[in-house]
């Protein structure tokens, strides 16, 4: 049976132990920038993967993924160990890093709703001059009752 509660537990608990090694332990400079976002753990507890995000020196530069990419790779088996010795299971979760798409999505969507509140106040400052194509009132008035009827 899986545990969904503790497979989160042991995800936390690893995404903890991964960031305090990268900021303490592992001295490699390609791994400066480098946050946790996500960590996923299978229901059997024999897998785990790590989201992680680059951010940039400056808001112009662009952050080194292939460097923070092949870094993790290389220290993939200390920072096993670190996972293993901080859970205390009987098995150590493999670990598989994968770069976070949530920050680039939420850029995307960013710009794209830019490009709609531009687009939205082009419309609006065109139909603040318009006319109405045909009639001013284009709905029927009841016809009203003579005395006669």
């Amino acid at each position: 049976m899986v545990d969904q509660a503790r497979a989160r537990r042991l995800a936390k608990r690893i995404s903890q132990i991964v960031a305090a090694a990268l900021e303490h332990e592992v001295k490699d400079p390609r791994l400066k920038m480098v946050t946790i976002t996500d960590t996923r753990v299978t229901g059997d507890l024999r897998e785990a993967t790590v989201y992680y995000t680059v951010l940039g020196e400056t808001v112009d530069a662009d952050p080194d993924t292939a460097g923070a990419a092949a870094a993790l790779a290389s220290a993939t088996g200390v920072l096993r160990s670190l996972v293993g010795a901080g859970t205390g299971i009987r098995h150590t979760p493999s670990l598989a890093f994968v770069p976070d798409q949530v920050p680039d999505e939420a850029r995307r969507m960013e710009e794209l709703l830019a490009r709609t509140r531009e687009s939205d106040a082009e419309v609006a400052r065109l139909a603040a001059g318009a006319r109405p194509a045909g009639d001013p009132d284009p709905y029927r008035v009841p016809r009203e009752r003579t005395d006669e009827e």
